[in-house]
């Protein structure tokens, strides 16, 4: 915990921040003291990103008060905020890839030596330095591209470090990481912490938020609802601060009557990306894909889908051979996949929400080749309603909606095909709990109408709660098939780990 005197770095005061009709935060307010690791944490739509990017300078308040080491500061630029000693690490950094490590972190003030020329041997030095100071190990001179994304937030941090940065804010930082990564970065941020840094943590994670953050502060609707210490509160009652209800249930699972076979997968197999993958989907039936990242669930789930090619195997839907690298005929064969990038892969991020809605659906609507704009948001309109998409018009931009309403937008587009078999890779990523439970109770209620679904996630509690059965993955392979009742943390842990062979 952070001394109660220690100074206070930043400090937001009722803000308030509209786009037009729309009001993203009403009144927000944060205080973050130097020698800390705070959570801020709130629903999708709550403000939180808004929040950030007036302390990044991408946006500027309406109203309130904002403070940086006891100044009243206006950024009206990015460059002004990192010169005052503010860091943005996102969630997908966005680095140079031809570019090597060191250029990178010296992007637009590179050192200088005799006569003005640049000084790569000086630069790569400092990073070298700041690795070491880093506890990690990257090749200062390996181009960026290829990287990981667990090595490019390192970068970036080790490029906030290097500009002295005060005030260091992780935006949903560890959602595309490893375990293994994740432990690194908080080894990170904790030392961040113990040079006297004030450092900003957002997250959905809950166990990540207890196990790094010293104290945390609760939006809702664009507004502050309470900061307490992390000592002194639970999940529970952050729920119930977050989403101003009680959620009864995260893993509302009903029971269902398990049909005939829907999806069958033989022997699937791509030289270097998975081997002989079988398995078979039912009617009304959850089936989990487990493992650790890297395991090729992704892979399996975008070859079956025709997106990505195999050399072996076959794949059937209700009997009927799909043809491989055929994503039309996957389609119109009753299969859909919900992508786990929902941003790259789910949505056109620049369009609306209803031409997104019907995006997988125009042959249908067309009449004479034509698609008419009454067409189009009669038939989005029906989903975006069912699934609850917090939108104020159809033709709101994909890129304006919170994490959690563009997954319910993809969501949207794959029901209207209305699949027998709906494939989802990792359904809840980056939403908040709120928003998890009303996903969760979705795909439930499909199952119950006959539906079968293929669910890939790597939050076991999720797998744990919603799959009838289990198929973990451990390097390209099927290692184990679990049904529900003997599924545990343990039993699907150790198949992700251990190539030998298990079976309930």
């Amino acid at each position: 915990m952070p001394s109660t005197d220690a100074p206070v770095v930043l400090e937001l005061s009722e803000v308030v921040k509209s786009f037009g009709a729309v009001v993203a935060l009403r009144s927000a307010s944060l205080r973050l003291q130097a020698g800390s690791i705070h959570a801020l944490i709130g629903e999708n739509g709550a403000g939180k990103s808004t929040l950030v990017k007036i302390v990044a300078g991408l946006y500027r308040r309406d109203a309130g008060e904002f403070r940086l080491d006891g100044e009243d500061v206006d950024f009206t630029s990015t460059a002004q905020s990192k010169a005052a000693g503010v860091a943005v690490i996102y969630q997908e950094p966005t680095l140079f890839p031809d570019l090597s490590v060191t250029e990178n972190i010296f992007m637009g003030r590179q050192l200088t030596g005799r006569f003005g020329r640049i000084d790569r041997k000086a630069m790569r030095h400092e990073v070298e330095r700041l690795f070491t100071r880093l506890g990690v190990v990257i090749d200062p001179d390996r181009p960026a591209e290829g990287l990981s994304i667990a090595d490019q937030q390192v970068i970036e941090i080790a490029k906030a470090v290097s500009l002295d940065a005060k005030v260091l804010i992780m935006d949903e930082p560890t959602a595309a990481l490893s375990g293994v990564e994740a432990e690194r970065l908080f080894a990170i941020a904790r030392s961040l912490r113990d040079e006297g840094r004030g450092l900003i943590f957002i997250s959905h994670r809950f166990d990540e938020v207890f196990a790094l953050c010293d104290t945390v502060t609760v939006m809702r609707d664009g507004s502050y609802i309470a900061t307490t210490p992390i000592a002194e509160t639970t999940p529970g009652e952050l729920v119930r601060q977050m989403v101003g209800r009680e959620v009864t249930e995260l893993f509302p699972k009903q029971e269902t009557v398990v049909g005939e076979p829907l999806l069958e997968v033989e022997g699937l197999t791509s030289p270097g990306v998975f081997h002989d993958i079988s398995f078979t989907v039912r009617a009304g039936e959850i089936v989990g894909l487990a493992g650790l990242v890297g395991a090729g669930r992704s892979e399996v789930a975008r070859a079956v889908f025709g997106v990505d090619q195999y050399r072996e195997g076959t794949v059937t839907l209700k009997g009927r051979r799909i043809r491989r690298g055929r994503p039309t005929e996957a389609m119109r064969a009753g299969l859909a996949l919900v992508p786990e990038d929902r941003r790259k892969q789910g949505l056109v991020i620049d369009s609306g929400v209803g031409r997104n809605i019907t995006m997988a659906i125009r042959r249908e609507l067309s009449r004479f080749g034509l698609i008419t704009t009454g067409l189009e948001n009669r038939a989005a309109r029906v989903w975006a309603s069912r699934l609850e998409v917090k939108s104020y018009a159809l033709d709101t931009v994909a890129a304006t909606l919170s994490g959690g309403n563009q997954q319910k937008v993809v969501l949207a587009k794959w029901l209207a095909t209305k699949p027998d078999v709906l494939i989802v890779d990792e359904p809840t990523r980056g939403i908040d709990v709120g928003t998890k439970s009303e996903v969760h109770r979705l795909l439930s209620e499909l199952a119950g109408q006959g539906m079968g679904i293929l669910m890939i996630s790597s939050e076991l509690p999720e797998v744990l709660g919603m799959a009838d059965r289990v198929l973990v993955m451990r390097e390209g392979r099927i290692t184990a098939e679990i049904d529900r009742a003997d599924a545990t943390s343990e039993n699907v842990m150790f198949a992700a780990t251990h190539a030998s062979e298990q079976h309930s």
